[in-house]
C-alpha cells in the first residue's frame, strides 16, 4: 500500500488558466455578484462577453449565477440562467434559444477518473437544446445533451442524454412522459 502514498492529484490546468480564472472571480465578486437583479443585466452580459462568452439577443443572467469559465459559455437568443445556478463550465456549456435554467441548477462539465488514483480531470461538454427547461436544483452531468423541448424536473440528476420533447425526473433521471404542447 505504500506505493500509493506517492501518487498525487493530477492537475491538468495550466498556470495561465488559473490566472484568468482568478481575474474573472474578482470581476464576478466585485462587479456582478454585488449588483441588483433588476436594471444591470446588460452590464452582466457585457462583462461575460468581455471574458469570451457568446451570448444571443434577449438573454438574462442572474447576478447570483456562478459561471466558472465564461469563455466556455454559449447562450442562444432569449435564454436564461437563474438565481444561484452553478455553471461549472470547465468544458463547453451550450444553451440553445429559449432555454431556461432555473434556480439552484448545477451544470457540471468536469469530474475525475476514479479508475486512476491520481484522479486526473475529465471534462465533457453539456448541450441544452432549444426550448428546454432545466428546473430548480436539477443536476446535469458531463457529456449530457438535453433534447429540444425537454423538461428536467426539479431535483433530477441527469447522467445520460434526454430525448427531445420528454419530461424526465428522479435520481438518476428517467423518462416520465412525452411533453405535449397545447394550442
Amino acid at each position: 500500500m505504500t506505493e500509493f502514498k506517492e501518487l498525487k492529484y493530477q492537475d491538468n490546468l495550466g498556470f495561465g488558466n488559473k490566472v484568468i480564472r482568478l481575474v474573472w472571480n474578482v470581476i464576478w465578486l466585485l462587479l456582478i455578484r454585488t449588483n441588483p437583479r433588476v436594471g444591470f443585466n446588460g452590464w452582466r452580459l457585457l462583462l461575460l462577453k468581455i471574458f469570451g462568452a457568446k451570448i444571443g439577443e434577449g438573454c438574462k443572467v442572474s447576478p447570483s449565477c456562478r459561471i466558472w469559465a465564461p469563455w466556455n459559455l454559449e447562450m442562444g437568443d432569449f435564454s436564461v440562467l437563474g438565481d444561484e445556478v452553478d455553471c461549472y463550465s470547465m468544458n463547453a456549456v451550450i444553451l440553445g434559444s429559449k432555454v431556461a435554467v432555473s434556480q439552484g441548477a448545477y451544470l457540471c462539465t468536469g469530474s475525475h477518473d476514479v479508475s486512476d488514483l491520481r484522479r486526473p480531470l475529465i471534462t465533457k461538454p453539456i448541450k441544452i437544446n432549444d426550448h428546454a427547461w432545466v428546473c430548480a436544483r436539477a443536476i446535469i452531468y458531463p457529456g449530457v445533451e438535453v433534447g429540444e423541448g425537454a423538461v428536467v424536473a426539479a431535483g433530477a440528476v441527469v447522467v445520460k442524454n434526454i430525448p427531445s420533447w420528454y419530461i424526465v425526473g428522479g435520481n438518476p433521471a428517467i423518462n416520465i412522459k412525452q411533453r405535449k404542447l397545447q394550442d
